[in-house]
């Protein structure tokens, strides 16, 4: 830019800095970052308040925008595992209140008592409790297991190296990874 028109332009109050690469008179490549404009001398002029101000508000409310989106994340993650949880206490409930039913059940077929309508009205029950996730579980011969199972008696083996369930004397049942019921069994050890 030339001194004349810089010149000009600060007598009427307008300053204008000129950050091209290459000098318009002379066609040459200048150094921008070393060339200090008129005023530059480390002075900030009243311009750059203003636009530093908005920029800080900008940023603030920038990050006030992002805080409360990630806080309304962290609430709709919440909400939907605590709606889960319930769900799945409340199925949980039914099914551990359906147990006494599916045990009749059991014995009714043991003893050749489940036989026609009683027998499709059994399987589908029992169907649809799978369906829902329960598992039935315990065994004889397979490891005692205090959290699964509940010893109704105990005998000493000594041909045995850990307690092993030796009957089973009602199933437990499992759902949704939580023992509803633990099987009621015999257990023998070594003492």
């Amino acid at each position: 830019m030339s001194s004349e028109y810089q010149n000009e332009n600060e007598e009427h109050g307008v300053r204008v800095t000129d950050k091209r690469r290459i000098d318009p008179d002379t066609y040459t490549l200048r150094d921008v970052d070393a060339q200090p404009g008129p005023g530059a001398a480390g002075e900030s002029t009243e311009a750059d308040a203003p636009a530093t101000a908005e920029v800080d508000k900008l940023a603030e409310l920038t990050n006030d925008l992002q805080r409360v989106q990630a806080e309304y994340a962290n609430y709709r993650r919440r909400v939907d595992r605590d709606r889960e949880l319930v769900k799945e206490n409340a199925v949980g409930s039914v099914i551990a209140a359906l147990l006494p039913v599916i045990d009749d059940i059991d014995r009714a077929r043991e003893h050749g008592e489940l036989a026609g309508a009683f027998r499709s009205v059994g399987e589908a029950l029992e169907g649809a409790l799978a369906k829902l996730g329960l598992e039935k579980f315990g065994e004889a011969n397979e490891a005692f297991d205090p959290n699964l199972h509940e010893a109704l008696s105990t005998e000493s083996n000594d041909e045995i190296s850990e307690p092993t369930v030796t009957a089973l004397y009602q199933p437990g049942y499992r759902y949704g990874g939580r023992v509803l019921r633990p099987a009621r069994v015999a257990v023998a050890g070594t003492d």
